[in-house]
């Protein structure tokens, strides 16, 4: 009974504490910019508000408009359950995929989304679905060898066993075939939350890509899309965090107080990746759309590096 509990209340942290992930990184990006930046809460005000509008469907758009929200939604709510985010062992769902699998689950979220975008007939939907499916296009690839390194890595592509291997394994965690595996995933994480230089997340610029695929949208169904894309960005920090990077500070016994401690140590390690994410927002320049391989192309040496550092080990 207690894992059960604990298997929904990893779905309920993701789908709480999203917004606030992203109102962290909205605030303190803009206090680094040395702009006052808006509260640690504004994405809720901002979902709460978008409730309650009114939702107005392009002329053009079919059942899949409407229906890519509540696919993209769902899919967010399914990979909590394969992945440790508040425990170190496996919860009664968490063998029915393994990291393959929950990549397949958010790739399909927005894949619907990519076709909605099209599906709206406007010209920035297929702009902003064309420029994902082009970046999607080289960053599988890479998706692929990391999954590929990991289980060279730890002989499985379970995250709990590819968690355990690196707590209890120093030599494992600090090989460069895993600090390989981590620079690549940092890269993937770029890519995947919208954070490559190449990208504009306002929707007022030539440059946006999941602005552009969503701009047709409003009301509920536009809350859903944005709290999806909030969710998805949780669930990628969870696993480069729980998973890669610092794999400590989950739950062993799955007790009250070890929970409660996990949810600090989360914020703790979230508010450590966030700083590296804007810094790098920060530091590097806007480049030219077109020069969107040059990160990929770096995600993907580190992939094969990785790859021929596990032979070598």
């Amino acid at each position: 009974m207690r894992d059960a509990l604990l298997q929904i209340g990893q779905v309920l942290t993701v789908l709480l504490a999203a917004p606030l992930l992203q109102g962290f990184i909205l605030r303190y990006e803009e206090r680094v910019q040395r702009a006052t930046g808006p509260g640690l809460l504004q994405p809720w005000r901002d979902l709460i508000k978008l409730f309650g509008k009114q939702t107005v469907l392009p002329d053009s758009a079919s059942w899949v408009f409407v229906a890519a929200p509540f696919v993209a939604f769902t899919a967010m709510l399914t990979v909590p359950i394969l992945i440790p985010v508040l425990t170190n062992y496996p919860l009664p769902l968490s063998d029915m995929g393994d990291i393959l699998g929950g990549g397949l689950i958010l790739t399909l979220g927005s894949f619907f989304i990519n076709l909605a975008g099209m599906d709206s007939g406007s010209s920035y939907g297929g702009m902003g679905s064309a420029r994902t499916v082009l970046i999607g296009i080289l960053a599988e690839p890479i998706l692929i060898l990391v999954f590929v390194g990991i289980t060279l890595m730890a002989q499985a592509m379970l995250p709990f066993v590819v968690n355990h291997e690196l707590v209890r394994h120093p030599e494992v965690y600090w090989s460069p075939a895993h600090l390989f595996l981590v620079a690549a995933f940092f890269v993937l994480l770029l890519v995947e939350t919208d954070r490559l230089p190449i990208h504009s997340s306002t929707h007022i610029e030539v440059y946006m890509i999941e602005e552009a695929r969503v701009l047709e949208y409003s009301g509920p169904l536009l809350a859903l899309l944005k709290w999806a894309g909030m969710m998805k960005q949780f669930i990628l920090y969870t696993i480069f965090a729980n998973v890669f990077i610092l794999p400590w500070g989950l739950s062993a016994q799955g007790s009250a107080i070890g929970v409660l401690g996990t949810l600090g140590a989360i914020a703790l390690k979230f508010a450590i990746i966030a700083g590296a994410v804007i810094g790098v927002e920060t530091v590097q320049s806007r480049l030219r759309f077109y020069r969107y391989q040059e990160p990929l192309a770096a995600a993907f040496v580190f992939a094969v590096l990785a790859m021929v550092a596990n032979q070598i080990r």
